[in-house]
């Protein structure tokens, strides 16, 4: 009788941190899993990765093909950078060149055989390898050969109890080809892993999972982003926010604008979420890296995510204003980072946001803009909650977030705001375009903060060589918020004023 040897300790550990992480550790040892998604979703990758995280730790694999050969397999492999060799290999084609008596592998074709001869054929390789992971691919060729519903039940319930007794985990893989009602399958799982592959109408294939099913284990629920670069799937876990929660020191964030820092009763809390809110060429953007730089000239991280501009561009943009951002970026106190949103899924983007902060410790991450991650989600409903989830998180981790939101509309009382998101920001500034005395110029007033006093007037807000300026209120003008403003005060403009127009 075979006895079985040890079995390690702990869950069988997939080879994909954020998977392991999302399933608490990995696979439950010495069970039956499935993993179906349509073709091209990364069932095969992932098995791969699953069974060399074994090799790694003295664990023998098997992988048995019924769909792929050994050619396909290694070239798959050699994609990743990853090597076969260790591997235990059973394949069922009808390659002609594989039918030659040396061959080392058991072969024969699935539509040529009975279902009981191609189980016990590998059963017999199980006995052979003594395999502590093992991998079936795929499902949709032993459906074929069963033909009845019940005779495919009992041969996988077959094949469940002897990798079982064993101590064998198993993945099935299934191209969900069976009708989708049918769950016959998943009742027999231990879990069920989901992976999807979407196509929205612009940029690139989306990939996503879902653990529909793990007995005895709270996993993480939900919808996870993954993608399939050379090295495998890199699996980022939805962000749950109250998962990091802590105790941290309160404080104030200084922009290294006294006059600014007044609006807002000291400065921005730290830990809070500021809302810039404004239509293109307010100076949102110039605003956030005035932060930025203050930030890193006291020794903090700081991050900056742009969907919108190059680096060039920004760099150009600060030093134009007076502020060295260029030299912060190299120095490594300053990451700015391009964000394509026709490339990256929401998921990855909260997984670069949560690397800089837990990896580089950053103190302040700065998001320009809103209006370009909006274009990265399929459907408004849901950039409201993973933009809520990741400043609950942020927030928890004592990091101070500026969110940049363009307005639509330049100068008139039809501005409008792609999405509110004013509620769940602590602060919210506001920056318009006006014109008065034939010049166009912009204001700055603090709309909202939570938790503290803060000015009630609006203020002229001038972009100069030598930097950012906020001007005296503006008493004699009403109807500034609008774009359209009008005078209802003195007949003739202060002599700073004039000058400042003449200039």
């Amino acid at each position: 009788m075979h006895q079985p040897a040890s079995s390690p300790s702990g869950p069988a550990a997939t080879g994909v941190e954020g998977l392991d992480d999302i399933l608490r550790g990995g696979f439950v040892r010495d069970r039956l899993y499935l993993l179906d998604g349509d073709p091209g979703s990364g069932k095969t990758t992932l098995a791969l990765q699953f069974l060399l995280d074994g090799l790694r730790h003295g664990e023998p694999g098997l992988y048995v093909t019924l769909s792929e050969t050994e050619e396909e397999l290694n070239a798959l492999a050699a994609s990743h950078g990853w090597s076969l060799a260790g591997l235990a290999l059973h394949e069922f084609t009808a390659l002609e060149e594989s039918l030659q008596p040396d061959t080392q592998y058991t072969l024969c074709h699935p539509s040529e055989v009975e279902l009981g001869e191609t189980t016990k054929s590998v059963f017999e390789q199980v006995e052979r390898v003594r395999p502590r992971r093992a991998v079936l691919d795929s499902l949709s060729e032993l459906r074929l050969l069963a033909r009845d519903p019940l005779r495919y039940r009992r041969q996988i319930l077959a094949v469940k109890q002897f990798f079982i007794g064993r101590r064998c985990t198993l993945l099935l893989l299934d191209d969900r080809t069976a009708p989708e009602g049918d769950l016959q399958l998943r009742s027999l799982a231990h879990g069920v892993v989901r992976l999807e592959q979407l196509f929205p109408e612009y940029g690139a294939e989306r990939r996503r999972l879902r653990v529909l099913k793990l007995r005895g284990v709270r996993f993480r629920g939900g919808y996870h982003d993954f993608t399939i670069d050379r090295g495998g799937l890199a699996v980022f876990p939805r962000l749950v926010a109250a998962e990091h929660r802590r105790e941290l020191a309160s404080g104030t964030v200084p922009s290294g604008l006294p006059e600014l820092d007044g609006l807002l009763g000291g400065g921005l809390d730290r830990g809070t979420s500021t809302l810039i809110l404004g239509p293109a060429g307010a100076g949102k953007s110039a605003l956030a890296t005035q932060y930025a730089v203050a930030a890193a000239g006291r020794g903090e991280q700081a991050a900056v995510y742009s969907f919108d501009e190059g680096l060039g561009t920004q760099f150009a943009r600060a030093a134009g204003l007076g502020m060295d951002l260029k030299s912060h970026v190299e120095a490594g106190r300053v990451r700015v980072q391009q964000v394509d949103p026709a490339e990256l899924s929401p998921g990855e983007f909260a997984h670069l946001v949560r690397r800089a902060v837990e990896r580089d410790r950053t103190r302040l991450v700065v998001i320009d803009s809103l209006n370009g991650y909006l274009n990265a989600m399929p459907e408004e409903r849901f950039l409201v909650l993973q933009i809520h989830e990741l400043l609950a998180y942020l927030g928890q981790r004592g990091v101070s977030t500026l969110l940049l939101l363009a307005q639509h509309g330049l100068v008139s009382e039809a501005v409008e705001t792609p999405v509110d998101l004013s509620y769940l920001a602590d602060t919210v500034l506001l920056l318009r375009s006006f014109e008065a005395g034939g010049t166009i110029r912009q204001a700055i007033s603090v709309m909202k903060r939570r938790g503290g006093r803060h000015a009630r007037t609006i203020h002229e807000f001038r972009l100069e060589p030598g930097g950012i300026r906020i001007g005296k209120p503006l008493e004699d003008l009403r109807g500034v918020p609008t774009g359209v403003p009008q005078y209802g005060g003195r007949a003739t403009a202060s002599a700073e004023e004039r000058r400042h127009d003449n200039a």
